[in-house]
């Protein structure tokens, strides 16, 4: 008998006593109840034990930007397990059935917040998001910031804010595409303030979401659309020096911030982020929009251990930008063309890291001719992602 069974609503209170034991935090009736509300759009699978749950994962239906195309992907979420039940081997076939799940559904990528990097790893995930972290002494900020249009403090305005939002995310890859549930239950906080910055025709430009508290600036999200509206929200926040110090902030890896500003020497931590993972190799290679060039062929090796039926050489191929992929055996011994693991596919085809410099590395390997060829094909896109779950 499969010990793995989809959980339901009836199933809450225990699926939120294991959280709230395994994260430690403890849930008030209307944080329970807002819980449970964002569980409705969840898969939730429990490992049992004696009809009692010994360990479970939660899988989110969510979709993202990648080079300007959207991709249906799986958020895995609050994998966790009683001690007495750990290190049997129930995540690794909850992650097993998550995968196989999530194939079957056309999610052909896999995001988490990992506990334990390595221990993700070990099925496949790799890291593929980091944060910049900023804290900006205030006077750094105050200088003439040469802009056109205004800064207006606003109530929560969800279809302005998302207008705004998907402009800004399709810059990136990977980022979420967000929908009216998302924004309410996971982005928008009560004690948040928002204000909106236009141009001087009242075009909205950009948005803050801000907390100020013990001298302190938080920045919850800066999104922007020009250079004149991340400006106007920079001044916006030089504005608050009677009330604050300094300023917190997360930003893109690739962020310029310290070229705008006279005194760049400020606290600048980048730390890795969010992982992700390749679900279906052949599926994702079929529809990932590479780049359009005349003519290429090369041959791709991939082996992925946790998921043997993605293991294979690819063959990529096209003519006047027309590429296409077949999938030609599972025999990896050939030495022509590009080897890597799925984790490092991963990592390239979203842009995290370009094959240059992973074969720097050694982290795959190949002739110099079809590494070249894999860093003209993929399209030079920063990662970012700017949620949670």
């Amino acid at each position: 008998m499969n010990p793995i069974k989809e959980l339901s609503p009836a199933d809450y209170n225990k699926i939120f006593e294991l959280s709230q034991f395994a994260f430690q935090y403890k849930l008030s009736e209307a944080d329970l109840l807002k819980k449970k509300e964002e569980a409705d759009r969840h898969t939730i699978w429990g490992w049992m034990e004696k009809e009692e749950i010994a360990a479970k994962l939660h899988l989110i239906p969510l979709s993202v930007y990648i080079n300007g195309k959207t991709f249906d992907i799986g958020g895995i979420s609050s994998v966790a397990t009683w001690p007495e039940y750990r290190r049997n081997g129930m995540v690794k076939d909850l992650l097993a059935h998550a995968l196989k799940y999530m194939k079957e559904n056309g999610q052909t990528l896999s995001y988490l917040h990992p506990f334990s990097v390595p221990f993700y790893r070990r099925f496949g995930w790799e890291v593929a998001f980091d944060e910049k972290h900023y804290t900006i002494p205030m006077e750094a900020l105050k200088q003439k910031w040469d802009t056109a249009g205004c800064v207006r403090r606003t109530p929560v305005n969800i279809e302005l804010f998302h207008t705004i939002y998907t402009d800004f995310a399709k810059q990136f890859n990977g980022a979420l595409t967000r929908d009216e549930k998302w924004w309410k239950q996971r982005v928008l906080a009560k004690d948040t303030m928002m204000a909106v910055c236009y141009d001087d025709s009242n075009q909205a430009e950009g948005y803050i979401f801000y907390n100020v508290k013990d001298k302190q600036f938080e920045v919850k999200e800066f999104v922007y659309m020009s250079l004149n509206g991340w400006k106007l929200l920079l001044n916006f926040i030089a504005n608050h020096d009677s009330m604050a110090n300094e300023v917190k902030m997360v930003v893109p890896e690739n962020d310029k911030l310290p070229l705008l500003i006279d005194e760049p020497r400020f606290k600048q931590t980048i730390e890795p982020y969010f992982m992700a993972r390749i679900v279906d190799v052949p599926g994702f290679l079929s529809i990932y929009p590479f780049e359009e060039l005349p003519d290429v062929s090369m041959q791709l090796h991939v082996e992925d251990s946790f998921v043997p039926e993605n293991s294979g050489t690819y063959e990529i191929s096209g003519t006047d930008g027309n590429v296409t992929i077949s999938n030609l055996n599972t025999n990896l011994s050939g030495s022509e063309g590009m080897h890597c693991t799925v984790q490092q596919l991963t990592s390239m085809l979203l842009g995290y890291k370009r094959p240059q410099e992973l074969a720097e590395l050694e982290l795959i390997y190949g002739d110099r001719h079809t590494i070249e060829k894999m860093e003209k094909l993929i399209p030079m896109k920063q990662t970012f992602f700017a949620d949670y779950f």
